[in-house]
């Protein structure tokens, strides 16, 4: 998995691209964790290029977000398609967390 990340308009916006799953997971929520210690709180996850999701991707994102939230952050998903958006939906993650259409819309509305 690649991810690219940027500070666009007070967001802390990163780009997943490949698979979010068990073989990297740990280090993306590492990754999370490390990033809300330096003072990011605003994040915006892009999915746009991000293929496959599992279980393992889903808990690292949710252990983020409870992360955010206890330091009055929050954590967005934009961008979702295919095979990804279909297990945020079927997992019920579309209810818990906030899901934009685009990078654009997550950053009027977050």
């Amino acid at each position: 998995m690649n991810v690219k990340t940027q500070e666009e308009k007070g967001y802390w916006v990163v780009k997943l691209e490949g698979r979010l799953d068990i073989s990297n997971s740990s280090q993306f929520e590492q990754d999370c964790m490390n990033w809300i210690e330096q003072g990011q709180r605003k994040f915006i996850l892009d999915l746009a290029a991000l293929e496959y999701i599992s279980s393992a991707g889903l808990r690292s994102i949710l252990a983020a977000t409870k992360k955010l939230k206890a330091q009055n952050g929050s954590l967005a998903l934009c961008s979702l398609s295919g095979l990804v958006e279909e297990v945020v939906t079927v997992s019920g993650f579309d209810n818990i967390l906030q899901v934009f259409p685009d990078l654009d819309q997550a950053m009027k509305e977050e």
